[in-house]
């Protein structure tokens, strides 16, 4: 059983402050039983991050599209597992108004850091707040998932401006907030790649020799599951300058990028 004081030394281990900016990415599954479930681990993780912010992806994409242009962030299920169920109904938890990636923040900080969201046009856009965990030198926690989870790597993308990344025609989404009032998105772009059958996120994977020789990512273990933790300006970092030297796109299938491409740390 992964109790309270586990995740306090997985987090401590991994160099994680009180005052850390930290979004997670979990298996519940691949980890194995954890004291009061869903509910402990964020829990753990609130109390650990006591002066800083907890960003709990509650991501809809495969239910807001253009045919269901709808989300409700009081009703609106997450699509991507427990723990994102769990969090986004929470009542300690703001959950944000991106239509499509939202979020559920736990902090102090959380109803200013949350501003914006509902004028989102892409999935993780520059100014956003995956976008900003680059200038809050934040961190990634994949607890039993690896890099295809890895949610801020695509705004990463969107930093870079990378092409066939965002779908060229857009559609409106109706926003309904926390009173129940209403609101029109801007035209909104869904993530979009030409040419493979899945997201570019399932190839992400590809990064990871290049992170660990940049010291972006380090290990640790919880129950049963390996976890990365990422730094995410340093991951940032090592992405760009990974596509500085490209002469393809690293994304689009399965590729063992070149060590004379590597960044060091």
């Amino acid at each position: 059983m992964i109790t309270k004081q586990d995740i306090f030394n997985l987090l401590s281990n991994f160099g994680v402050r009180h005052d850390d900016t930290l979004t997670i990415h979990a298996s519940l599954r691949a980890a194995g039983p954890i004291e009061n479930g869903a509910d402990g681990l964020i829990d753990a993780l609130k109390e650990y991050l006591c002066d800083g912010l907890l960003l709990i992806p509650t991501h809809t994409w495969a239910v807001v599209n253009k045919a269901n242009p709808y989300f409700d962030v009081r009703q609106t299920i997450p699509n991507i597992g427990t723990l994102a169920r769990v969090a986004a109904f929470r009542p300690d938890a703001i959950r944000t108004l991106h239509p499509t990636h939202s979020l559920a923040v736990f902090g102090k900080e959380a109803s200013t850091y949350i501003q914006g969201e509902e004028r989102s046009s892409t999935p993780a856009p520059m100014g956003g707040c995956l976008s900003r965990l680059y200038e809050r030198s934040g961190k990634v926690l994949l607890l039993g998932v690896g890099h295809e989870r890895n949610t801020y790597l695509h705004a990463v993308d969107e930093r870079m401006d990378l092409p066939n990344r965002l779908r060229p025609e857009g559609f409106t989404v109706t926003i309904t907030d926390w009173n129940g009032h209403t609101m029109q998105s801007p035209e909104f772009h869904p993530h979009y790649v030409e040419g493979i059958p899945v997201g570019c996120s399932e190839y992400y994977p590809n990064y990871k020799r290049a992170l660990e020789a940049a010291g972006a990512v380090t290990y640790g273990q919880l129950g049963n599951a390996l976890v990365y933790c990422c730094d995410a300006r340093r991951m940032t970092d090592a992405v760009m300058h990974l596509w500085q030297q490209a002469d393809r796109d690293i994304c689009l299938g399965d590729f063992d990028i070149p060590e004379g491409w590597y960044p060091h740390g």
